[in-house]
């Protein structure tokens, strides 16, 4: 693992540092693909309850993909369709974690860094972030999966106001258009989003795991009436799992439940 990508696990979370902090945490070729392979990592690792993804340092969540990557690995649409494959590669892996995963947002947060976190579960961002996809500004665009997510975020109202307009908006922005959950003051993040992470990681993994993927097939646009029986049977499943019995069995015993994520 490079020092551009931290890990850090502590009593079932573990945050992932994108750690450039003299470069905003701009997001380098190789670290799309390192990124990849940790969040698979994460995804298999049992001990993981609950992911923070953040950013090094008080200026920048990440502002996005590391434009000194044009030349080698974005300079014609042969190389560029590597380059997306490996961006998409990171953003899928993170959207298969079955745990909640939290973005923790200090500062600029700007194309594949925002793209970033629109495949994350919950946004917390500082009143001080600032929020975009400027890529028109540099004769680019977004894809058809990070267009898609933005869509499923912020409806497609606003994100044409997001891709056509090239602005970065301001915290209070993104939080009316649901680009992000809460805004906090700067020196309130980190208490906020330690105490969010530690309260969800003793929830039941089992029923985190089976909302993620519900939720995951309600937002492809599908209807209840073109659900396999596999799909229709899923919310049922849980009551299979050594969590429901812990579950059911603490909340008797009036006392804390300790879930294993059975």
């Amino acid at each position: 693992m490079s020092d551009e990508v931290l890990i850090d696990k502590h009593e079932h979370i573990a945050t992932v540092t994108l750690n450039r902090p003299a470069q905003r945490n701009a997001i380098s070729y190789p670290m799309w693909l390192e990124l990849a392979e940790v969040y698979g990592e994460l995804e298999q690792d049992s001990s993981v309850r609950v992911v923070v993804i953040t950013g090094a340092g008080d200026e920048a969540f990440s502002a996005g993909a590391d434009i000194k990557d044009f030349q080698e690995h974005r300079n014609n649409p042969e190389t560029a369709r590597v380059y997306a494959s490996a961006l998409e590669s990171a953003l899928r892996a993170l959207e298969g974690i079955s745990k909640p995963v939290i973005s923790r947002i200090n500062g600029f947060c700007v194309g594949g860094g925002c793209e970033t976190t629109m495949s994350t579960d919950i946004r917390i961002a500082t009143e001080g972030s600032r929020f975009g996809i400027p890529v028109a500004r540099i004769g680019i665009t977004a894809g058809h999966h990070e267009s898609q997510r933005l869509v499923q975020v912020v409806g497609a109202a606003n994100a044409a106001y997001i891709l056509l307009t090239a602005d970065l908006i301001d915290a209070n922005r993104a939080l009316s258009m649901g680009l992000v959950h809460e805004v906090v003051p700067a020196s309130q993040l980190d208490e906020r989003v330690s105490a969010l992470a530690s309260r969800m990681s003793n929830l039941a993994p089992a029923s985190h795991r089976i909302h993620k993927r519900i939720l995951k097939t309600l937002a492809q646009g599908r209807t209840l009436d073109s659900l396999t029986q596999e799909e229709r049977n899923l919310p049922l499943s849980v009551f299979a799992t050594k969590d429901f019995e812990e579950g059911v069995r603490a909340f008797q015993e009036k006392r804390t439940a300790n879930f294993q994520g059975d």
